[in-house]
C-alpha cells in the first residue's frame, strides 16, 4: 500500500470512528441539546454485472434494505462491472481499499485456489442450493470460507453468501445435443471446476465474464456457452446467437451470490451499521428469490414465444456423464487437504440433510402433470 492509500485508510477509519463516538454522544445527551445531523457513510460497491443485468436489479434490492434499514446512516455507491475495475477483479480492489464491497459469485476468483469454486460449483452430492447455503451458515462452511480466504490466502476480506441460485442450465446451443460424443470438440465458455467438468467431456473452455459471451460466440471464439439464468441470458442476447437451450446441468447446480467487504472498513464501523452490512445479505435473498422466480420464468416464455428459442432439458446421458466427471476430478481435487476438509464436510450434510429433504418432499413434478399436463418433458 503506498503513503496516499495509506493515509487516506487511516483517514477513513478515523472519520467513521468519530461518526460513531458522535453518534453515542448524541445519543447520551439527547434530552439536553439536539442530536447533530451526521454525513452517510458511503459504501462504494461494485458488482460483477452489466448495469443492465437482473442481477444489478438483485444488488439494488440489497442497496434498498442497507440504506433504509440504517436510516440513511449508509449510503451504498453502487457501480456495475468495468466502472472500477474488470468483473474478475473485483476481489483484488476490496482486499486493496480501492471498493468497500462487491457483489459477486467466488467462482470468478477460482484463478487464486480452486476451492474457490467449492463455495457454489463444485461437486453436487445431492444437495441444491438451498441445501448448500444452509450448509454455509449451519454445517461449517462459513469457517472454512473464512479460513481460506484469511488463513490461506491472507486476504483481507469478509464474506457472506445470500440468494440460492436456480441450477443453472447446461446452456445455448446451436443444434440441440442429446450424446456425449456430440459434445466433443464444442468450443465452450463456463467458469471455476465446471471448466474442468466440461473439457472432461471432450469440450474445450474459454472462461469469460458474461458481457464478452456473445461477442466470443458471433466471432466464432465459442460455439456454446452457458451463463447463468433465461433473464441474464435474454439481456445480454443469447437468443441472437443460438436457439437451442438447454435446461439442468449438474456444472453448477448450488451457487449462491457473494457479498464481499473490506475488512479494515467492515471493522472500524459501529456493530449496528456491521449488523445491517451483513443482515441484510439475509433479507435481500428473500427478495431475490422472489424476483428470480418471477423474472426467469417469465423471460423462458418470452425467449420461446418471442425470439423462436428451442428449450429442452438435458438428457440423462448427459447428466450421468457429468457425474462421472465429477467422480474423476474429486480425488485430482482432494490431493489438496483443505480441499479434501472441505468435500468432506459437503459430504457429511448432503447425505444427512439430504436424505430427510428428499425422504420428506413429495414429487411435486407428479403433482405439476396432473394439473398441467403435457408441459414436462419427463
Amino acid at each position: 500500500m503506498n503513503m496516499i492509500t495509506e493515509n487516506h485508510s487511516l483517514s477513513r477509519r478515523k472519520l467513521l470512528k468519530g461518526s460513531a463516538l458522535a453518534a453515542g454522544a448524541s445519543a447520551a445527551g439527547v434530552l439536553a441539546a439536539p442530536a447533530i445531523a451526521q454525513s452517510p457513510v458511503v459504501v462504494k460497491m461494485q458488482t460483477s454485472w452489466p448495469a443492465s443485468d437482473i442481477w444489478m436489479d438483485f444488488a439494488r434490492q440489497y442497496v434498498d434494505r442497507v440504506e433504509q434499514m440504517s436510516g440513511g446512516r449508509l449510503k451504498v455507491d453502487l457501480l456495475p462491472s468495468g466502472a472500477v475495475v474488470a468483473a474478475f477483479q473485483v476481489l483484488d480492489a476490496v482486499n486493496d481499499g480501492v471498493l468497500d464491497a462487491a457483489h459477486t459469485v467466488p467462482v470468478y476468483w477460482y484463478g487464486k485456489h480452486k476451492a474457490a469454486s467449492l463455495f457454489g460449483t463444485g461437486p453436487v452430492f445431492g444437495g441444491s442450493a438451498n441445501t448448500m447455503l444452509a450448509w454455509f451458515y449451519a454445517g461449517g462452511g462459513q469457517e472454512l470460507y473464512r479460513e481460506l480466504t484469511q488463513d490461506i490466502l491472507g486476504l483481507n476480506v469478509y464474506g457472506f453468501y445470500g440468494f440460492p441460485m436456480p441450477a443453472q442450465p447446461f446452456g445455448w446451443f446451436k443444434q440441440p445435443v442429446t450424446k456425449v460424443a456430440e459434445l466433443k470438440g464444442f468450443k465452450y465458455r463456463t467458469v471455476g471446476l465446471a471448466a474442468d467438468l466440461m473439457q472432461r467431456l471432450g469440450m474445450s473452455v474459454a472462461q469469460l465474464p458474461g458481457g464478452e459471451i456473445v461477442p466470443a460466440m458471433e466471432r466464432g471464439v465459442i460455439d456454446a456457452f452457458e451463463f447463468n439464468n433465461p433473464s441474464s441470458d435474454m439481456r445480454f442476447g443469447a437468443q441472437d446467437v443460438a436457439k437451442n437451450y438447454m435446461l439442468s446441468s449438474y456444472h453448477q447446480a448450488s451457487e449462491s451470490f457473494e457479498f464481499l467487504f473490506n475488512k479494515d472498513f467492515y471493522d472500524d464501523l459501529p456493530p449496528d451499521l456491521q449488523a445491517i452490512l451483513r443482515y441484510a445479505v439475509e433479507a435481500v435473498s428473500t427478495s431475490n428469490t422472489a424476483l428470480a422466480l418471477d423474472q426467469y420464468s417469465t423471460d423462458l416464455r418470452k425467449l420461446q414465444d418471442e425470439h423462436g428459442v428451442k428449450v429442452h432439458r438435458t438428457s440423462k446421458e448427459i447428466l450421468d456423464a457429468e457425474l462421472k466427471a465429477w467422480d474423476e476430478l474429486i480425488p485430482e481435487l482432494e490431493q489438496d487437504a483443505y480441499m479434501k476438509k472441505v468435500l468432506d464436510s459437503q459430504r457429511a450434510w448432503v447425505e444427512r440433510v439430504v436424505f430427510y429433504e428428499l425422504m420428506n418432499a413429495p414429487d411435486y413434478a407428479l403433482a405439476y402433470d396432473h394439473y398441467f399436463p403435457g408441459k414436462l418433458q419427463l
